[in-house]
C-alpha cells in the first residue's frame, strides 16, 4: 500500500514540474546607463540568478537562472525597488511539462501559485512565457486594469 501512494506522489510530481529559465523585466524610471549599471549590480547579488543582460534603450534586463535553482519573484521585484526604480513588466519564462490550466483558478507549480487569467483551458508543455500581473510586476495603470485582490508572497495572477 504504501507504495502505491509512493507511486503516485511521484507522479503527481512530475506532472506539475516546471522550471522558471528566465526573467525578461522591464523597469521604469532609468534616465542612464548608470541607472541600468545600478540595477544589473542589484540582480546579480541574487544566489540563483547566473547572468543579467541589460538593454537601456528599452530598459529591459534578461535575467538568466542557475540549472535546478529556486527562483524568487519577490525578491527580483525588492531588488530593482531597493536600487530605487520600479518593474513595469514581469515575463517569465518557463519550462512546462504538462501543466493543466483553466481560467481564474490557481495551478501550484514548484513553489509558486499562480491564477492565470484571460487563458482557455490547456496543457501547457515546453517553454512558454508567463506574464506577471500583480501590483509591482507591471505599471500602475496595466494593474488598475485588471483590479485583482492582494495576493500574498508567492501567488502570483498571471496570463499566458
Amino acid at each position: 500500500m504504501k507504495s502505491v501512494f509512493l507511486i503516485i506522489a511521484i507522479a503527481l510530481s512530475v506532472a506539475t514540474k516546471a522550471q522558471v529559465t528566465k526573467v525578461s523585466l522591464q523597469a521604469s524610471g532609468l534616465t542612464c546607463s548608470m541607472c541600468s549599471n545600478a540595477i544589473n549590480k542589484a540582480l546579480k547579488t541574487l544566489d540563483f540568478v547566473d547572468r543579467v543582460d541589460a538593454d537601456i534603450k528599452t530598459y529591459t534586463f534578461e535575467i538568466s537562472f542557475k540549472a535546478n535553482s529556486n527562483v524568487d519573484f519577490d525578491k527580483i521585484k525588492m531588488k530593482v525597488e531597493k536600487a530605487g526604480f520600479s518593474v513595469s513588466g514581469f515575463v517569465a519564462t518557463i519550462d512546462f511539462n504538462n501543466i493543466q490550466v483553466k481560467n481564474n483558478e490557481a495551478v501550484t507549480i514548484g513553489d509558486k501559485t499562480f491564477v492565470f487569467v484571460n487563458v482557455k483551458d490547456q496543457s501547457l508543455y515546453g517553454l512558454k512565457q508567463v506574464k506577471v500581473l500583480d501590483k509591482g510586476f507591471v505599471s500602475p495603470k496595466e494593474y488598475k486594469s485588471y483590479a485583482f485582490p492582494a495576493s500574498s508572497p508567492g501567488t502570483y495572477h498571471a496570463t499566458i
